[in-house]
């Protein structure tokens, strides 16, 4: 049986972590790590490689157990009826590896099996972009093609809660938005969605929340206003040098700067007050004698937010 809601009226969690603990040796993955994602959402985990996602996701999943802390997942623990919560996930991980002599057609009707009920492999198949391979080999697939197809196993079974692990890696930008809209039409059918990615501004289309980990912990978790709205600076100011430059201390002491950082030769301003930080970086760079190339606003987006946090670019790693 499930758990009771301790507050009538509001659903449980899709799935609650509460001081998730994995070691190895005196490595921990995973180091006091607490999550909840809410039924019908999709939430995001993003972060570093080594960040701890991974195996906070085979976690989740049943694969690994943890060193310490609680997980539940659908309502359930692991351990009480392992079969049939598994019937209840569509899950599909960084490698997924298909038998080479079955067809795509054969491996979805594979995984549909595995479930007491599901859905139609020929829809799923198509809904994934795959109809005109449904008779390949899964060994004369591309990349791409094995992504969708992973995918089209995570789906065939309707699962309440699809997990996916960095789905869109070394996909193309069109195939990455194809599946996508994929990812969101499941939502829209009120189904749960855990998955990491890599790619910041594909959290930032899909995700109803996101959690940034970094060394196994939480370091911040909302929505992505949420998360901007922290940065105390919702617009940025890039400038590109032609001739000289401004020292970082210079640009962070002017009136309406939060912070600088650098990318790609440019400077990168978070600005509380963009209209008075923009006339001091102008009257800046005519004390220094420094000759713009461009200067350009926009806003804030989650990578300024996880560089502020953390540092560094999430794919820095």
């Amino acid at each position: 049986m499930g758990a009771v809601s301790e507050n009538p009226g509001i659903p449980d969690p899709a799935v609650s972590v509460r001081g998730l603990v994995k070691r190895y040796g005196d490595v921990a993955a995973v180091d006091g790590l607490d999550l909840e994602v809410r039924p019908g959402e999709c939430f995001g985990l993003l972060g570093p490689n080594g960040a701890g996602k991974t195996t906070t996701i085979e976690i989740l999943v049943g694969l690994l157990a943890p060193t310490a802390g609680e997980v539940r997942v659908l309502g359930r623990e692991w351990g009480e009826d392992d079969r049939s919560l598994r019937s209840r996930l569509g899950v599909s991980l960084q490698e997924t590896r298909f038998p080479e002599r079955l067809t795509v057609a054969e491996v979805v009707g594979l995984f549909r099996s595995f479930h007491p009920r599901g859905r139609d492999p020929r829809s799923v198949i198509a809904e994934v972009g795959l109809t005109e391979k449904a008779g390949t080999w899964t060994s004369r697939l591309s990349g791409g093609q094995r992504q969708r197809l992973a995918l089209a196993c995570a789906l065939v079974g309707d699962p309440e809660l699809l997990v996916l692990d960095e789905p869109t890696t070394g996909l193309d930008p069109q195939a990455r938005l194809a599946f996508g809209d994929t990812i969101l039409s499941y939502r829209d059918r009120g189904r749960t969605i855990l998955l990491t990615t890599h790619y910041m501004e594909e959290a930032q289309r899909l995700c109803d929340r996101v959690a940034i980990i970094d060394r196994g912990k939480a370091i911040a978790v909302g929505t992505h206003a949420e998360l901007i709205a922290s940065l105390d600076g919702a617009t940025v100011v890039e400038v590109a040098l032609a001739r000289g430059d401004l020292p970082d201390e210079a640009v962070r002491a002017l009136p309406g700067v939060r912070a600088v950082r650098r990318e790609n030769g440019a400077i990168l301003v978070s600005a509380t007050e963009a209209h008075v930080a923009v006339p001091g970086l102008l009257d800046l760079a005519r004390e220094r004698a420094a000759e713009l190339a461009h200067l350009t606003l926009r806003q804030a987006t989650l990578e300024d937010v996880y560089v502020s946090l953390t540092g560094r670019h999430l794919r820095d790693e």
